[in-house]
């Protein structure tokens, strides 16, 4: 699945971090580990899993896990003036504490007043695999409403596998950049072997750099993880803001932990009663979705490469369709210093990206132009470079490998194989005649995850926690509008805040309405009443 935010200006202020959480054309997906099992037994296991609920924990901590809550944080200045950095301890497998354990990266930007102090407000901004610290430190602690900043220390970690902390990796930059260029519309044998080698690959490139962490990086480990933190920073009750998977790493605590379960906000929420192939057969339809709104704005303007006024969106969608297969045909050219083209693959991940936030929009239009009229790639290119964070030197950070491992191990693999693909094909070109087909291929990633899933879909209730804000975006491409419906309808106390809008996630970008109700709930403590609209 696809489900993150490149780094580019919203609506208003600027924000970085990853709410990534599905495929990238190539990279990610909500999947897990192969497997030989039959698409029937799949299927069965899935909707057998759909009817079970996460289950809380004891409320009383095991006294084997007393020494990560009763450690303490050495504090130290680090990046910009005013931030601290620690490390956190936790148990690598919470089922054999002390016998091994992980170091997770921690920061803080403390409360600036005026005002009393109400405690740590942890931020996360998705991924799987997004640096909560990078979100911290370039947007959360400098971009929230000034009155929140005053009243909390604003607060990351970033999870196990990720970033900071013990990350995850996979290929190197050169190596990354032959996967991110496979072709995900195999037309024949040939290419169907091509791409399967190339997810193969991509595993055993995890499997060999941490074979034992890529066990213990699902998302249930994460929450428990950020409940020692909790803990550790002197708080009774969790209070945060999870954008996008952060939403279903903020829904697995409090399904966890529901009497510490503070004011939880969770923006661009994700269903966790789904299976994999679910999920991502829902988030074509919300790319497709997100799609339809750009097609109707770009012919209204007057660079629009895909149509003149008038033009519907579905021709607009045939037009870029052709487009692409012209780029599968023959790629063009690009001013990458290390010489890659503009193939299939990267241009679509370049439209992708760009469906994230309505703003980039006319760099997406530019970018369009310069590949299918004037020869050049490279805007395009550099769009899905900000996807896959890859900077000028052709490094790449370990969003992506974090992303697959997390995915990977919390639910069973979409897919069994190709030819469990090429049944699928009609459904998911239903649901995006654009990206249908690319990503239905993307999904198969985790079927050759070198580690077995752990998790499975669920549905979390939180029983006795306090009313927790599930917000959801009307035309979000990667985390869709009935997630958010879904995810509040099973959550006792969820309240759903609804953003009539495009683009994904809501708060911070530009809506007062979406701020406004945010911030009295985290200020004061006043949930909207469920049902809520802004626009």
């Amino acid at each position: 699945m696809y489900s993150r935010r490149p780094h580019r200006r919203s609506r208003s202020r600027s924000r970085t971090g990853a709410v990534l959480l599905a495929a990238a054309a190539l990279v990610v997906s909500a999947c897990s580990t192969g497997s030989s099992t039959s698409s029937a037994t799949s299927a069965a296991r899935a909707a057998q899993a759909a009817q079970a609920t996460l289950t809380a924990l004891p409320r009383a901590t095991p006294a084997a896990l007393a020494p990560y809550y009763e450690q303490k944080l050495s504090w130290r200045a680090c990046g910009a003036p005013g931030f601290e950095c620690a490390t956190l301890r936790a148990p690598l497998d919470y089922a054999a504490p002390g016998e091994g354990d992980v170091r997770l990266a921690v920061a803080r930007k403390k409360a600036t007043g005026p005002g009393e102090r109400l405690g740590s407000l942890l931020v996360n901004p998705g991924g799987p695999g997004g640096s909560a610290i990078g979100y911290l430190q370039n947007y959360a602690a400098l971009g929230y409403p000034e009155e929140v900043r005053a009243r909390y220390d604003m607060v990351a970690v970033d999870p196990r596998g990720v970033a900071r902390s013990e990350p995850v990796e996979c290929l190197d930059g050169p190596a990354m950049d032959t996967y991110t260029q496979t072709d995900t519309t195999p037309d024949d044998e040939r290419e169907r072997a091509g791409l399967v080698d190339a997810y193969k690959k991509f595993a055993e490139g995890c499997g060999a750099d941490a074979p034992e962490l890529l066990r213990h990086v699902s998302t249930v480990e994460a929450a428990r993880d950020m409940d020692i933190l909790r803990e550790v920073l002197g708080d009774e009750q969790l209070t945060y803001v999870g954008a996008s998977y952060g939403t279903l790493l903020g829904a697995t605590y409090a399904g966890l932990f529901p009497d510490r379960a503070g004011r939880l906000v969770l923006d661009g929420a994700m269903d966790p009663s789904l299976s994999a192939r679910r999920l991502n057969v829902d988030q074509t339809a919300g790319f497709e979705t997100a799609f339809q709104a750009f097609a109707k704005d770009c012919v209204r303007q007057p660079d629009c490469p895909l149509g003149e006024p008038g033009t519907p969106p579905e021709q607009v969608g045939k037009n870029l369709k052709a487009f692409f297969g012209r780029l599968d045909a023959k790629p063009v050219p690009t001013s990458d210093p290390d010489g890659r083209e503009l193939g299939e693959s990267l241009a679509t991940t370049g439209v992708i990206a760009a469906m994230y936030d309505e703003t980039a929009w006319p760099q997406l239009r530019e970018a369009l132009t310069s590949a299918m009229n004037e020869n050049d790639g490279t805007g395009l290119l550099a769009l899905s470079d900000s996807y896959y964070e890859r900077d000028a030197d052709g490094a790449y950070s370990n969003l992506m490998f974090a992303n697959a491992a997390v995915n990977c191990l919390d639910l069973p693999p979409a897919f069994t194989g190709p030819d469990d693909v090429r049944k699928s094909l009609p459904e998911f070109e239903k649901a995006s005649p654009v990206f249908g087909e690319g990503l239905a291929w993307a999904a198969l990633n985790c079927t050759y995850w070198p580690v077995a899933p752990t998790g499975e879909a669920h549905r979390i209730e939180a029983q006795g926690a306090k009313p927790i804000v599930v917000v959801g975006t009307t035309r979000d491409p990667a985390t869709p509008y009935p997630w958010a419906q879904a995810l509040a309808g099973q959550l006792s106390s969820g309240r759903l805040l609804t953003y009539d809008g495009d683009g994904h996630t809501a708060y911070g970008r530009g809506s007062d309405c979406i701020d406004s109700t945010i911030n009295a709930y985290l200020l004061r403590g006043t949930p909207p009443a469920d049902g809520k609209r802004c626009s």
